[in-house]
């Protein structure tokens, strides 16, 4: 990259504002303490993003004149995930999945593409060796020799291996890990997201490739970066569950192909994720009889009735006023 004249501009962590000196509430979204420092260079003419394109021109068409089918969609061959995308994957969507770190976001999407069998898939890490996700995919015990692992971290590598090689699907664990030449600050800082994010959603929407996102949360349990990131693309899902617990919950807090409704459930094992069709059978019992103390409820999740069981526990007290607990 040319030598560029640097800067110093202070950007908010909740909602991506810019701002030349440091304040103490943002103006934009009124977060407190959300603004950070960042020494930034202004790209000079002769660094251009690698998918900069002079001679395409932009066509307006009739909206009846575009066709579109539910057939379209990609089975990623995951029943709970299908539900949650509104039943599948839209070709050239941008899918940012979140969640804390160990509750299994890389387990998830690696297992979705190894069972693929037949679709070409690129994942990409910054985060583990290759040695690393082979040893996972083997202990997942699923085998696809269309599944392709990417280390690499520097985004204008990527996108050159992916227009030349044109995957069915491309996968980046994490967006955080990646940066840009086109920018002079660390990876993860805020600018590097937000043009690391911009470059991979013109990719998307030029090629028609699906491009999954992984992304890191901060403390209070939102995603790492800018909310221009949550803006940017088009599906948002987080990946909840405790990590001292089986049972893992996907839920989407934005879809723009299917309902933020539904939720798929999973139990991690061994193997890996396993899908859960029928929770209300792992909250019940299963006890015929009739129990004092015990009641079963039915709550809905988007379509799914799931099935509660709540017991009320009960001891003898040894003096005149019980406690509760």
């Amino acid at each position: 990259m040319a030598s560029s004249k640097l800067k110093t501009i202070f950007f908010c962590q909740s909602c991506g504002a810019q701002s030349a000196k440091w304040v103490g509430k943002c103006s934009s979204c009124g977060a407190w303490n959300s603004y950070v420092e960042e020494v930034i260079a202004k790209p000079s003419t002769a660094a251009q993003p690698y998918l900069t394109d002079q001679t395409r021109k932009p066509l307006a068409r009739k909206i009846t004149d575009i066709q579109f089918s539910e057939e379209q969609r990609i089975d990623t061959l995951d029943k709970e995930l299908n539900r949650v995308l509104g039943g599948g994957i839209i070709p050239g969507s941008l899918i940012l999945l979140g969640g804390e770190p160990g509750i299994g976001k890389s387990t998830l999407l690696l297992q979705m593409a190894l069972r693929m069998n037949g679709s070409k898939i690129y994942y990409v890490s910054g985060e583990e060796s290759d040695q690393q996700i082979s040893l996972r995919a083997q202990r997942l015990g699923i085998q696809n020799e269309s599944c392709f692992v990417v280390t690499e971290i520097l985004l204008e590598n990527i996108l050159q291996i992916v227009t030349h090689d044109k995957p069915d699907i491309l996968i980046i664990d994490s967006i955080q890990t990646l940066y840009t030449q086109l920018i002079e600050s660390s990876a993860g800082s805020i600018s590097q997201i937000r043009e690391c994010a911009g470059q991979l959603l013109k990719l998307a929407k030029n090629t028609g490739i699906p491009v999954w996102l992984v992304g890191h949360i901060t403390k209070d349990g939102n995603l790492a970066g800018p909310k221009m990131l949550e803006h940017m693309v088009d599906v948002v899902l987080q990946f909840e569950g405790d990590r001292n617990h089986l049972f893992r919950i996907l839920r989407s807090s934005k879809n723009r192909f299917g309902s933020t409704s539904e939720i798929g459930i999973y139990e991690m094992i061994n193997e890996g994720l396993r899908e859960v069709e029928n929770p209300s059978g792992a909250l019940l019992t299963h006890k015929d009889e009739a129990l004092s103390g015990t009641a079963v409820c039915v709550t809905m999740e988007g379509i799914r009735p799931i099935l509660l069981e709540i017991q009320a526990l009960v001891s003898t007290a040894a003096y005149g006023t019980p406690q509760r607990s």
